[in-house]
C-alpha cells in the first residue's frame, strides 16, 4: 500500500524518466527486520546512515552495502569532515523529510537547500541495481545504478563515490 512518502518519490523518478520496481511489506527499521523481504529482490540492498559534523552545521547520508559494518572512527579518517555523531530524529526530519528506520538517498528530494552531501561505497558501482526504501520502511524500492545516479546529478545535492572499506 503506498503513502504519501512513496508517492513523491515515484513522482520524482517518474519526471526523470526512470523506472523501478516497488515491492512491499510491514515495517522494517533495520537491516536484520528487512532481510526476509529481500530474498526475492534482484539487487544489491544499501545501508544508508545519516550524521552530522560536531558543530551541526554540516550532515551526511553515508550509504554502503547493507551487510558491511561500519566504524564511524574509520569512517572519519576517510571523509576528512572532523568528528561524526549520528544525526538526531529532528534532524531527520528537517533535512530529509524522514524517520529514523526509513533513512534513504531518496529524503533529498526534501533538502530544498541541498544542504545534505552524499558519500556512497564505490564498491556500489559495481551493482547491476541498488534497492532503498523510498522515504518510508514499508517498501523497497529496486533501481539500476546508472539511473541512480541520474538520480542524483537531478537532485543538486553533492556527492561522491568513495572506498569505504579496504
Amino acid at each position: 500500500m503506498t503513502n504519501e512518502k512513496h508517492e513523491k518519490v515515484f513522482a520524482v523518478l517518474q519526471a526523470l524518466n526512470i523506472q523501478y520496481e516497488v515491492f512491499f511489506h510491514p515495517a522494517t527499521p533495520t537491516v536484520e527486520d528487512a532481510l526476509k523481504y529481500w530474498k526475492d529482490i534482484d539487487a544489491v540492498h544499501c545501508k544508508n546512515l545519516f550524521f552530522r559534523n560536531h558543530k551541526g552545521n554540516r550532515h551526511y547520508l553515508v550509504i554502503f552495502h547493507c551487510m558491511q559494518q561500519l566504524n564511524v572512527r574509520d569512517l572519519e579518517q576517510r571523509l576528512k569532515q572532523g568528528k561524526l555523531s549520528f544525526a538526531s530524529p529532528e534532524r531527520m526530519e528537517r533535512f530529509l523529510g524522514i524517520s529514523p528506520g526509513s533513512v534513504s538517498p531518496f529524503g533529498i528530494i526534501n533538502d530544498k537547500d541541498h544542504h545534505v552531501y552524499l558519500f556512497i561505497d564505490e564498491k556500489l558501482l559495481q551493482a547491476e541495481k541498488l534497492s532503498f526504501h523510498p522515504n518510508d520502511n514499508t517498501a523497497s524500492l529496486s533501481i539500476k545504478t546508472k539511473d541512480f545516479i541520474t538520480f542524483l546529478d537531478e537532485s543538486g545535492n553533492g556527492y561522491e563515490f568513495l572506498a569505504l572499506y579496504d
